[in-house]
């Protein structure tokens, strides 16, 4: 029984070997490969012809309407500002946090309606998940268990009202992030970020105005 055994054995390592060959060795035809672990794929490298196109040329230009994520000349409306200086892509001027919006959005007062409405939508979309569609802490992650949201309505030393927060530091948080809020400087262009910070601080003032309002109502009972 064991003299089967080592024929099976050997009849077996000799297939393995003829299948596969010994490592280091060299075939005239392209080797069997079980995981081919991409070895080959139907891609072009940069600047090589391809039979694909009907040109031959492997490299392409952009489709047609392609938008770039950036530029320095002001054509381009997408713009996140990665590298750049200055208060309106740092939120920082002479060292300090800022306060206010940059002169580079030219907030006239027919604009600013819009603004403050772009900044609306965005903060819909990308921070009301967390904050809350009010600012006060208590969006969706929230109900599913994600503790210590900040309430964006706090005020005094550790709030987010002006004079404790800047719009620049703020505008730096949404930047780059910071505790358990990830970075949104390669999704929310630049604009899109100072238009958001107004919305805040348009809620926030908001909210201030009903306190007083119902303190005033309260003193006339």
């Amino acid at each position: 029984m064991l003299k089967y055994f080592f024929i099976v054995y050997a009849f077996v390592a000799l297939a393995v070997l003829g299948i596969f060959g010994i490592p280091g060795s060299k075939f005239e035809r392209p080797p069997f490969r079980l995981f081919p672990d991409m070895d080959e794929q139907d891609k072009v490298k940069g600047q090589q012809p391809s039979d694909f196109f009907a040109d031959g040329k492997g490299s392409r230009l952009p489709a047609p309407g392609t938008v770039p994520n950036s530029g320095d000349n002001g054509e381009f409306s997408v713009d996140f500002g990665a590298g750049r200086t200055g208060y309106f892509y740092t939120g920082i001027t002479e060292g300090y946090y800022g306060t206010g919006m940059p002169t580079e959005l030219e907030l006239t007062p027919e604009a600013a309606e819009a603004f403050l409405a772009r900044g609306e939508d965005r903060y819909g979309i990308f921070c009301a998940i967390c904050h809350g569609a009010s600012g006060d802490g208590q969006g969706t992650v929230s109900k599913l268990g994600l503790a210590g949201v900040r309430n964006l309505h706090e005020t005094g030393e550790a709030g987010f009202d002006p004079a404790n927060y800047p719009d620049g530091k703020m505008f730096e948080v949404i930047t780059h992030g910071k505790g358990q809020m990830g970075a949104y400087g390669m999704n929310i262009p630049v604009e899109d970020r100072w238009a958001i910070i107004a919305y805040v601080r348009a809620m926030q003032e908001a909210r201030e105005v009903s306190k007083e309002d119902l303190a005033q109502k309260g003193e006339g009972q």
